[in-house]
């Protein structure tokens, strides 16, 4: 294939993309008018759908997690590619839980009444068409749509390869429900048919995809951020930092470090880095390191910290010394970094240096060090005393999320409902004109 060709290949790509998200624009102008109620049908139309024909979505996913193994993905991504029947099942749930939330959808932020009568909103509206830049996460599907449904939102969607066959089963049943229950297919698109070409496609699709969310790795959302033409919320990587302060209840602090670090290894709320105040060092670390070392958890220690455990002696401890580029990584594996610092004000300015802004935890019981910890640190979360898996739209009470954002601007956290609409202004006049 010729330059040439490979050039009105994209420009092919771009006007098909155009088109879906187009269409998904005319279609969202219908779902903009439904009430709530009927939002909340179609969600447990297409919740019960999802349960009904689960089996084949497994079917789908099992062929893809084969070749994602083949292929050599990592045991934390494997993790998220998994969409089996009980996940399904948890996902429509979900879908349940949002169809029951209040809808966001013409609240009024605010308003007031001018002096000659003139009355004036703020009131929520839908985005429009959200574009979801995703990669090996089916589940995602289900939030996006779910979230998309009950905001107004019409969605195109990339899920990335890994998953292309589960995202593409689970899309024909929600078609065929949209379709059953009247509403346009085009509502919910995706570009997975055109490979990464439709993903450079929708970051170019300014003027018809309204917002572009990637979720993924860091590589993924640097690169979305970058070049994208549309408007992008930027959700994070977890490069999520546990710090134990002196006055921790270090009985309550081995568990919580556990959750953080083993619940779900592959996640973006997952602890990467274990930071320790000096003056419990001594005493706390083998502890800790032990039980890390019976979950399979490779150290990788700074100076003090691989001394200390070190010499404990640990059976079975995997302990590697720590270099500068350890504390920048987000490893997403049964690997965590060790830290020793000499006091709250050493731990901030570490974690601010090198966190993606997700989530933060201080382990403590002095509530002044608790305080200067959450006003200090510059992240999206910070969790006191808790484990770092809560920092998630369920736990929040969002039902599903869209991602987690680590920006400022717009929205920041667990992005639910609220964060999938903005705002305009309508005035209620009875005649009055400006002199």
């Amino acid at each position: 294939m010729t330059n040439s060709d490979l050039q009105q290949s994209d420009i092919d790509v771009r006007e098909q993309v155009n088109e879906l998200a187009d269409a998904a624009s005319r279609a969202q102008r219908d779902l903009a008018h439904a009430t709530t109620d009927v939002k909340n049908s179609l969600l447990v139309a297409i919740a019960d759908a999802l349960d009904t024909r689960a089996d084949e979505i497994a079917g789908a996913n099992a062929l893809d997690m084969e070749q994602a193994f083949d292929e050599g993905l990592s045991e934390g991504k494997l993790d998220r590619l998994k969409f089996d029947v009980p996940r399904i099942a948890a996902s429509a749930q979900d879908m349940r839980k949002v169809a029951s939330l209040p809808d966001p959808v013409g609240q009024v932020v605010r308003g007031f009444e001018t002096t000659n009568g003139l009355r004036i909103q703020q009131v929520r509206v839908p985005m429009g068409v959200i574009g979801m830049i995703y990669e090996a996460r089916p589940n995602v599907t289900v939030d996006v749509i779910s979230l998309c449904i009950k905001s107004g939102n019409a969605a195109i969607l990339r899920g990335g390869h890994e998953a292309a066959r589960t995202n593409a089963a689970t899309l024909a049943i929600v078609k065929d429900t949209l379709k059953e229950l009247g509403f346009d297919g085009a509502l919910i698109g995706s570009v997975d048919q055109f490979g990464r070409a439709g993903a450079t496609a929708m970051m170019e699709a300014r003027g018809h995809i309204d917002l572009l969310v990637p979720r993924g790795s860091a590589r993924l959302i640097k690169s979305v951020v970058e070049n994208s033409k549309v408007p992008v919320i930027e959700t994070g990587a977890g490069n999520v930092h546990i710090y134990v302060d002196e006055s921790a209840d270090l009985d309550k602090a081995i568990p919580i470090i556990i959750n953080s670090k083993t619940q779900r290894v592959g996640t973006c709320n997952s602890a990467e880095k274990l930071i320790v105040h000096r003056s419990i060092a001594e005493q706390f670390l083998p502890k800790v390191a032990q039980a890390l070392a019976q979950a399979q958890v490779v150290l990788h220690a700074d100076e003090i910290s691989y001394r200390i455990i070190k010499d404990a002696d640990i059976e079975d401890i995997q302990l590697l010394q720590a270099d500068d580029a350890d504390w920048g990584i987000e490893y997403l594996a049964l690997e965590m970094g060790v830290l020793v610092v000499d006091s709250v004000d050493e731990a901030i300015e570490h974690i601010n240096e090198y966190s993606t802004h997700h989530t933060e935890s201080i382990l403590s019981q002095d509530y002044s060090n608790i305080e200067w910890f959450t006003q200090g640190i510059d992240s999206a979360v910070v969790m006191v005393n808790a484990s770092t898996r809560f920092t998630d739209g369920g736990v929040f009470g969002f039902g599903a999320e869209l991602g987690i954002s680590t920006q400022k601007l717009h929205a920041r956290g667990p992005m639910g409902l609220i964060e999938m609409t903005t705002t305009k202004w309508v005035a209620y006049g009875n005649g009055q004109v400006r002199a």
